[in-house]
């Protein structure tokens, strides 16, 4: 999020100039030469002269006609300049007066006495900083993108390394249930939560820097608010590593072994603060417009959860995992620690020892709206174990495996919504309320199409990716065939899931709060309890799947119909005639698909065959329907195969 910056400053990742930067490389703008030319280089721009009056440029003034001494059109000398300036009185003729003063003449306008030093002119405004290039946001996507996509491997890898070594069982659940933390954790404090209170606050700062804020803004800020929220962390953290045994007994009352639950909750209560220092040093980058660091917190951590396993699980048992959650959470923050001490250091004066102590950033009732909507979401996740904490052992780990699968075409889908998510912000910001609709319908649309080519894709071929990820040591077959049957019915939710994530970013991108998300999440949340417990009976871990797939999708619908009178003023209809064609085309892919990945005997072999037969399936017939998101990919396959056919042929 960007802030409500005044007169034009430059605003987060600018200089004192208003020259963006970008840690993957420098913006570049088309057409911006100069402060006297707008970001589209359309012209001229218009500064701000005193008393608030808009002044045409030096370049648009008018040249004054040969000989006359008449001063140019529009300039500080003309008649007919802006009010509240004083113009001088014009100069003499070059030829000497005649004798004598003329009864017919005035006489000469005295000359102006100068400013006044009791009142000193404003300063002109200074430009702003021009709007992201489509360039820039394709290499800030481009970049988080990739990291996204190596820490989901990683992911991949650690949840592979834990059925094999642990399989799924007594032991599993009870790591799974101390999972919980982090998982509470890296919603609350990294990915919502905490960074829509922090980067609005960041990106005032940083503009009360550009603007030459006596002190430092951004170190004050830093000061007055880094050394309580660790205090808070921290106590958190303690206090639920001392109730861990009651924490356990609430969320899994069925555990057969509840002490070794116990025992992995107390490490990773450890999350609480190092996800929350994570966190913040996150919300500080990204109002900077730094996306690297940020991007690799769970490349890191996830390597210290696999070592961690593989280092340690011979001695500890399933206790290495949590180890490596606590280790993997303190990597979190050293890889961005650099980057956050290099933008402290730029240029800004000392920080404001008062200001400091008296900073009051956080927007408190957006703060409370914020937690409460994350929590409320996160919540699924207790409901769910909750639940199969009552079935046979596995369920939980089922439930947990599916899961994580499932929600990897979510995952990459929600990419491009990080980094626009402060653009939408800004253009609030400005009153530009139209680029800002524009800007989340494009994010819809695209989304939807990415989210439901992999819906398509995990519903077509769930069987063979779960035996190919996870088939292996402890993980049975039956096992296997568990997993598939829950993860297509989660499956069902991905869209609802999608929906909801860039939604809940175009209500709070206004830096406003607002009760409206979470009273549908908590409508949601109510639906997949009530649905959960009326199907875990006689459908057991597919029943959970399904209450977690209507009460996602209850709120995807609810927050649609509220997001136009709370936050964005995005235009319903349309955009539902637009969701439905990407989604008929899915539903038509998922049947080609899973049709086609039957036939093969071996699971690569079918993966193989049912992933492209989803692929081309969806992105022909979304196209043939008008898709916003398959018409670009078409096109994008139609230049690759040029380019490769001349290479070859050539």
């Amino acid at each position: 999020m960007t802030s409500r910056t005044t007169g034009g400053a430059p605003g987060p990742g600018a200089d004192a100039a208003g020259r963006p930067t970008a840690e993957t490389g420098p913006e570049g703008t088309a057409g911006t030469t100069g402060p006297n030319r707008t970001a589209e280089g359309a012209g001229p721009k218009r500064a701000a002269g005193p008393g608030g009056v808009t002044l045409p440029s030096a370049r648009s003034a008018v040249p004054p006609a040969p000989g006359t001494g008449v001063p140019p059109t529009g300039s500080a000398l003309s008649p007919t300049a802006a009010p509240g300036h004083h113009a001088p009185a014009p100069p003499p003729p070059a030829s000497p007066p005649p004798p004598g003063p003329d009864p017919r003449s005035p006489e000469p306008a005295p000359p102006s006495p100068g400013p006044d030093p009791r009142f000193p002119e404003p300063a002109p405004a200074s430009p702003g900083p021009a709007p992201p290039s489509g360039r820039f946001l394709a290499r800030a996507t481009l970049v988080t993108a990739a990291l996204s996509v190596a820490a989901a491997l990683l992911g991949l890898v650690r949840d592979q390394s834990l059925a094999r070594l642990f399989g799924a069982g007594q032991d599993t659940d009870a790591f799974l249930v101390a999972w919980t933390v982090p998982e509470f954790a890296a919603t609350l404090l990294i990915e919502e939560g905490l960074a829509f209170a922090l980067i609005p606050a960041f990106s005032t700062a940083l503009a009360r820097r550009a603007q030459g804020a006596p002190g430092d803004p951004v170190r004050s800020l830093t000061a007055g608010t880094l050394p309580r929220l660790a205090l808070a962390f921290t106590a958190v953290g303690a206090l639920l590593a001392l109730a861990a045994p009651q924490f356990v007994a609430v969320l899994a009352p069925g555990l057969p072994d509840p002490s070794l639950a116990v025992d992995c909750t107390r490490l990773t209560a450890t999350c609480v603060l190092s996800f929350g220092l994570a966190g913040y040093f996150s919300a500080a980058l990204r109002a900077h417009r730094r996306f690297l660091a940020p991007a690799a917190i769970y490349v890191v951590h996830n390597v210290g959860i696999v070592t961690a396993m593989y280092a340690l699980g011979g001695r500890w048992g399933v206790r290495s995992a949590a180890f490596g959650v606590a280790a993997g959470g303190c990597l979190m923050v050293a890889v961005q620690l650099p980057s956050l001490v290099r933008e402290l250091r730029r240029p800004g004066g000392r920080a404001d020892a008062k200001a400091a102590a008296a900073a009051q950033p956080l927007n408190v009732p957006l703060l409370a709206t914020v937690l409460l909507f994350a929590l409320c979401r996160q919540s699924q996740v207790l409901i769910e174990r909750f639940l199969a904490s009552v079935l046979p052992a596995g369920a939980i780990s089922h439930l947990n495996y599916a899961q994580k699968v499932a929600q990897l075409p979510m995952t990459m889908s929600m990419m491009l919504c990080t980094v626009t998510f402060p653009v939408v912000a800004r253009a609030l910001a400005d009153g530009d309320s139209e680029r800002a609709r524009d800007r989340v319908e494009r994010d819809l649309a695209l989304a939807a199409c990415l989210v439901l080519l992999g819906t398509a894709a995990v519903v077509a071929c769930a069987p063979q990716l779960i035996e190919l990820l996870f088939q292996r040591g402890a993980f049975t077959a039956q096992d296997t065939a568990a997993t598939a049957g829950v993860m297509r019915v989660y499956a069902l939710g991905l869209l609802g899931q999608t929906l909801t994530g860039v939604l809940v970013r175009a209500c709070f991108s206004a830096g406003r709060a607002t009760w409206y998300p979470p009273a549908v999440m908590a409508a949601g949340i109510v639906a997949t309890s009530w649905i959960g417990a009326w199907t875990v009976g006689p459908w057991g871990v597919d029943g959970i799947a399904a209450a977690n797939a209507a009460g996602i999708t209850l709120t995807a619908v609810l927050l649609l119909a509220g997001t136009g009178r709370r936050g964005v003023p995005i235009r319903t209809g349309p955009l539902l005639r637009e969701l439905s064609r990407p989604l008929r085309a899915a539903a038509v892919a998922a049947a080609a698909g899973a049709l086609v990945a039957g036939l093969p005997s071996a699971p690569l072999a079918g993966l193989a065959a049912g992933g492209a037969t989803v692929t081309v399936v969806f992105l022909l017939l979304g196209a043939a329907l008008g898709a916003q998101g398959c018409a670009p990919a078409l096109r994008s396959v139609r230049t690759l195969t040029r380019r490769l056919a001349h290479a070859v042929l050539r």
